[in-house]
């Protein structure tokens, strides 16, 4: 009796006990089998077969390698590859430098005869920001008549729009033109009836004739311009100014193809005065015309800025005493270095002068800087003395020849001492100007241009022809801090209104890593192709004034230029010869890319980034030597040397890859040759893999389209049907004359061409000059291969090639959830089947807008790798944002089919593809039964980089797997399943608060002011909006109804706690919260840390079961895949808060305080080489004596009054 009432309690005991020791961290030692290494190896088996079954019935494959055993293997010959492509870019840059020539001939003859015209102030032109199309409404006249302008001294003239037909042209990417004329566009600073402009506007007039015939014989030129040193540019053919930015800030004499034709290379000192009376107006006053010199620098310019009081100091303290490059970066590091600064106490102008001119004299002596030009550029409201003696000492060595020349910028409305400063620039070949007011400041400072070009212009004869480097066609980069300003403002907007939608949810930590992690990884969205911006390169050349009397001011005209779009060039690089992971890339004199496969110039999918044109080619040819960033290998700077010397060599080097939004890596050993573009500071460079490019595929003679034509064979027919479709990029055939719908139209158009009698192959894909026109030309060897391509794969979409096994492929379909199978050929060819599985018609077509770049594409690419690890397999893939996109998911599979012959093999096409995503995890889930559903065990499928196929959690699919479970990642790095591969991004954006005086309000322009007051404005409609929404029922029920929470039930309002109008403590919670942080972009470095799979056969990690705790998984590959398997133990406790990611982590170098990237990169900076035109000097130029003196400006009356307003307001 006393046993049976004990015993229900000793059960309860050991109950308890065994409780604890199954929950107590690693107390329990579960047996190995909790994870059966024998089970999931069979998993892995049965997974891997049933796969491959369905990819190789699917695709073909088998069918499709048979399809090309008639081609033959043959070598890919480097040097002769970039030969070709070298001289076909330079036929093609000799095309444009001939036009322009010509509009520059014509441009000096026509201001020569037309020298007495007189100025017509009514005279009627095309204003591009003013001229209307057929239809639009005119504006009125405006009434009553305006008054006397004071400043202009006479009535100010209205002269009514002119009317043009606009037509959109894809050659000018669908911009509406006018082939008829020109069009001109005048900037807000500019008064358009101002005697010089008119005149010279009128003039002009007269070059649309040689724009007709240059374009007539050139189809393929872009843009035809002639920017006047007044000011107005005048652009064939027509168009209408973009009106979608807030204000027009272009400028044609800021732009770099201007500038550098203008003036020859150039050092340059500025030196900003620091005394006590540099204050209010005339400091803002001297910052903008720092700025506004800043603005005129390019890539073969050097500059430094010191500021001086009692002492000289670099306003970018690592700059110290020598001249930097004047790029992107640097130049912003400058104009933020100004920015701060702010006047201390009396000026000493003799020991500035000295430094300044020890800085060039020692730049010179060391080879440093341009070594053409040099000047310093004085900013002071006056100057004690003449400082005499260090001007004899330093600059009046060789008389009548003065090395630097000297311009001073008088600052102030009521100054005394400006003879001094005024003899400075006078005495030193150099210019003077009075500066009372921000609005005159940029007419004023342009005026140093014409001066440094009086020895090219007195010179007359030789005309350089300068390559720019490549920008963003009209865009200017100040705009970047506009538009990411706007883009903050939007989000603030977002989160007020997702705020009164969800209220305190938005405070939870989940929600606030949300949205942080959403706006974060938009800013990593750097697309490498994008249509926001045309960019381009521009030739130009100098326009000078002829006219007898113009030798005494040397008087610049202007410059003519055209522009090169870089995906023209591109078009010229035949990239089926380099094939698939193969590229090519132009490197100019400065080391920096003209295009590159991984140049990502803009970010957040629409921003340009703050130094997007200076790249240098080692930041995107990454070697894989393990070293830290910016540590770059001597080899790599021994090849880079080469290449701007502009030689011809090749190397061989093992690189880093990386690809599909810079989440994936292959480790890979290219190799390279380069050779110079004649003619041009440019040089070209190609680069194929050694393991499966050095071979390539290639057509029989007796496949020649012409013997096949002969044969009666009609190769129309191999292209029936829609279900095709060819590299929308690469240049099959063009017509000059004629412009298709689509590639594939045009395509069609030359296949009946070709069939013709009397067809012949044109024999060169350029025009060769002097403009020997032909109205077509094709790649020859492209077009031979697409359309073998086509004749042996023609099957590959036709239902009828499944009959057979109909019953088969029906059940694939449905067991699989197969959407469509699809062939990529080696010649740019995309088919595709159809699976229909909800009658989808458009389930192919939607297919083909996605993926019709053939070897371009990351399915393709892999494929062909992979191949190197397993002949006999597939690459498996889903979208990183499978989840987030909330739409039904889709795996895509591809292969790789290798053609071999005499021992030799190259991969000629990559089958494939796509099945629904709930379809593999229903197979896996069969094959493993309930063992992956259970509490105690976590089944993935991981990818060859680690990224989540399958998971037991569907919402893990597609991301790292190192973000969801980090330990046991960590565990595969140990064991040698994954390798760790670190990529340096020297090309990333930060974001710095703008707390501080960083502002970009080193802007100091019209634009500046206004988005102060816009700022200011918006932060007050916030807050009385979010009052109002929070006191007034009417508004409050309004939005309730617009935003509704999930439920349907409207928020409750919150009202404040006492009538005093004191806020809650949860409205100050939310609106500290809600309230953005705002900051400015800046460049940076960052370094992602990718993973692969270890591809050595048998590793022996494969082989080790699970031992409890210690080893509580077991990862077995999945055959004939990228995959492998993982079966974790989830009984075994694990560090939760470790983390792998391969997000993009800031890499720090460990700078001092007032340190930045650019100062770092100052410190190691890379050979270059300089321009070979350089105009420093002529004999003649002692004899002007024209110097400057206080100008009045013809300017926008509007603008002036607005700037002036501004300017004493804020």
């Amino acid at each position: 009796m006393t046993w049976s009432w004990a015993w229900p309690w000793w059960r309860l005991c050991l109950s308890l006990i065994s409780m604890l020791i199954w929950h107590a961290p690693c107390a329990h030692l579960q047996p190995a089998e909790n994870v059966n290494y024998n089970l999931v190896h069979s998993w892995a088996d049965k997974l891997g077969m049933e796969l491959f079954h369905l990819g190789d019935f699917i695709t073909r494959r088998k069918e499709v390698q048979e399809s090309f055993k008639d081609a033959k293997v043959v070598q890919r010959v480097g040097a002769s590859i970039v030969d070709s492509m070298a001289k076909e870019i330079e036929m093609l840059m000799d095309l444009k430098v001939s036009a322009v020539r010509r509009i520059m001939d014509t441009s000096e003859n026509t201001a020569l005869s037309h020298q007495n015209d007189m100025a017509d102030k009514m005279f009627s032109y095309y204003n591009a920001k003013e001229m209307l199309e057929p239809g639009d409404p005119v504006p009125p006249i405006p009434t009553p008549a305006p008054d006397m302008d004071k400043d202009i001294g006479e009535p100010l003239i209205y002269v009514q729009p002119k009317v043009v037909v606009l037509e959109p042209r894809p050659e000018f990417h669908n911009t509406p033109v006018n082939f008829s004329v020109s069009s001109v566009h005048v900037p807000v600073n500019v008064f358009d009836r101002a005697p010089d402009v008119i005149k010279a506007i009128q003039w002009s007039e007269n070059l649309d004739q040689i724009f007709r015939d240059n374009y007539k014989n050139d189809p393929t030129l872009s843009w035809q311009f002639f920017g006047s040193s007044t000011g107005f540019m005048r652009q064939f053919p027509a168009s209408k100014w973009k009106k979608d930015v807030p204000i027009d800030l272009y400028d044609c004499r800021l732009r770099s193809w201007y500038m550098e034709a203008a003036t020859s290379p150039k050092d340059i000192v500025i030196l900003m005065d620091g005394s006590g009376s540099m204050l209010g107006q005339r400091l803002d006053i001297a910052k903008h015309v720092v700025n506004t010199i800043l603005d005129t620098l390019g890539t073969n310019d050097f500059v430094n800025i010191f500021t001086f009081d009692k002492e000289v100091s670099p306003v970018v303290g690592c700059f110290e005493d020598t001249l930097i490059q004047a790029t992107l970066g640097n130049i912003r590091e400058l104009k933020v270095g100004i920015e701060n600064f702010g006047p201390k106490s009396i000026a000493n102008y003799t020991a500035a002068l000295t430094r300044a001119f020890e800085i060039l004299e020692e730049a010179n002596s060391t080879s440093r800087g341009a070594q053409c030009n040099q000047a310093i550029m004085i900013i002071g409201d006056g100057a004690p003395e003449n400082n005499r003696e260090v001007f004899e000492l330093h600059n009046w060595r060789d008389p009548p020849y003065k090395p630097v020349r000297v311009f001073t910028y008088l600052i102030g409305k009521e100054v005394a001492n400006w003879d001094d400063i005024r003899w400075m620039a006078c005495k030193n070949q150099g210019y003077y100007v009075h500066l009372s007011d921000t609005a005159e400041v940029r007419e004023m400072v342009l005026n140093y241009i014409p001066v440094m070009a009086r020895p090219l212009v007195l010179g007359r004869h030789d005309h350089p022809v300068i390559w720019t480097q490549v920008y963003a066609d009209i865009e200017d980069t100040k705009l970047s801090d506009h538009l990411w300003e706007i883009k903050q403002c939007e989000e603030q907007k977002a989160d007020v209104l997702e705020y009164w939608q969800v209220h305190d949810r938005m405070l939870e930590p989940s929600e606030m890593h949300r949205r942080e992690y959403r706006r974060i990884k938009e800013t990593w969205n750097q697309p490498v192709d994008s249509n926001v911006y045309q960019f381009m390169t521009t030739v130009s050349m100098p326009i000078y004034d002829r006219r007898e009397n113009a030798t005494r001011i040397a008087n610049i005209l202007g410059v003519a230029g055209t522009d090169v779009p870089i995906n023209e060039i591109k078009k010229l690089l035949s990239p089926f010869m380099l094939g698939v992971n193969g590229y090519a890339f132009i490197v100019t004199n400065n080391g920096y890319v003209l295009f590159h496969p991984d140049f990502r110039p803009i970010f957040q999918g629409y921003i340009l980034k703050p130094a997007y044109n200076s790249v240098d080619m080692i930041e995107v040819e990454l070697l894989d030597d393990d070293r830290p960033a910016r540590d770059f290998n001597p080899v790599l700077m021994t090849i880079r040397d080469s290449i701007i010397n502009q030689s011809t060599g090749s190397k061989w080097m093992l690189v880093k890859n990386h690809f599909d939004e810079m989440k994936r890596v292959t480790r890979i050993k290219r190799q390279y040759y380069w050779t110079a573009i004649k003619n041009t500071p440019f040089t070209l460079v190609i680069s194929y893999p050694e393991q499966y490019g050095v071979t390539r595929i290639d057509i029989r003679s007796e496949q020649d389209i012409h013997r096949v034509n002969i044969k009666g064979t009609n190769i129309r027919s191999f292209f029936d049907g829609k279900r095709w479709k060819i590299h929308p990029d690469w240049l099959f055939c063009k017509h000059s004359n004629r412009t298709f719908r689509t590639p594939e139209t045009e395509l069609l158009y030359f296949l009946e061409r070709m069939t013709e009698p009397g067809w012949r192959w044109p024999a060169s894909r350029s025009a060769m000059p002097p403009e020997h026109t032909a109205a077509m030309f094709c790649d020859r060897q492209l077009m031979q291969a697409l359309v073998f391509d086509a004749g042996v794969t023609e099957w590959f979409s036709k239902n009828s090639s499944f009959n057979s096994k109909e019953d088969k492929r029906n059940e694939f379909k449905q067991r699989f959830g197969v959407t469509v199978a699809f062939l990529a050929t080696h010649s740019g060819l995309t088919r595709w089947h159809e699976f229909n599985l909800a009658e989808e018609p458009s389930v192919g077509e939607t297919f083909s807008q996605k993926n019709k770049r053939a070897i371009d594409e990351i399915w393709y690419k892999r494929a062909v790798d992979q191949h190197f690890v397993r002949a006999e397999s597939f690459v498996y893939s889903v979208p990183f944002d499978a989840v987030e996109s909330n739409s039904e998911i889709f795996v895509t599979a591809s292969h790789a089919i290798f053609h071999n012959e005499g021992g030799k093999s190259a991969p000629a096409a990559v089958v494939g593809f796509q099945f629904q995503h709930s379809a593999l995890y229903k197979l896996f889930h069969n094959i493993t039964g309930n063992a992956c559903a259970v509490d105690d065990k976590d089944c993935y499928i991981l990818d060859n980089n680690g990224y989540v196929i399958i998971s037991t959690r569907v919402h893990e699919t597609g991301r790292f797997f190192g973000e969801v479970n980090g330990a046991i990642m960590k565990r595969l790095l140990e064991e040698n399943v994954y390798k760790r591969v670190f990529v340096y991004d020297y090309q990333a954006v930060c974001f710095e608060s703008r707390g501080d005086n960083n502002a970009s309000s080193m802007l100091l322009s019209p634009l500046y002011h206004v988005l102060r007051l816009s700022r200011w404005l918006l932060h007050t409609a916030l807050w009385y909006i979010v009052q109002l929404m929070q006191l007034a029922p009417g508004v409050s029920a309004h939005y309730a109804e617009m935003y509704s929470d999930m439920n349907g039930t409207e928020p409750e309002p919150e009202h404040h706690q006492n009538g005093h109008g004191k806020k809650s403590e949860t409205e100050e919670h939310w609106l500290r919260y809600l309230t953005l942080h705002r900051t400015r972009v800046k460049s940076c470095d960052m370094q992602r840390e990718l993973y692969t799979l270890y591809n050595e056969k048998d590793n022996v990690v494969y082989n080790m079961t699970a031992h409890a705790c210690e080893r509580p998984f077991v990862v077995l590959p999945i055959p004939f895949s990228n995959l492998i398997l993982l079966v974790v133990d989830q009984l075994c406790p694990r560090d939760a808060a470790l983390v792998l990611t391969v997000n993009p982590q800031t890499i720090d170098y460990h700078l001092s305080v007032n340190d930045s990237l650019a100062c770092y990169k100052h410190a190691r900076e890379f050979n270059r080489v300089r321009p070979q035109s350089c105009i420093s000097r002529h004999a003649n130029e002692s004899n002007i004596k024209l110097c400057g003196k206080a100008c009045s400006l013809y300017a926008n009356l509007a603008l002036l009054l607005l700037c002036h307003i501004l300017s004493r307001w804020l």
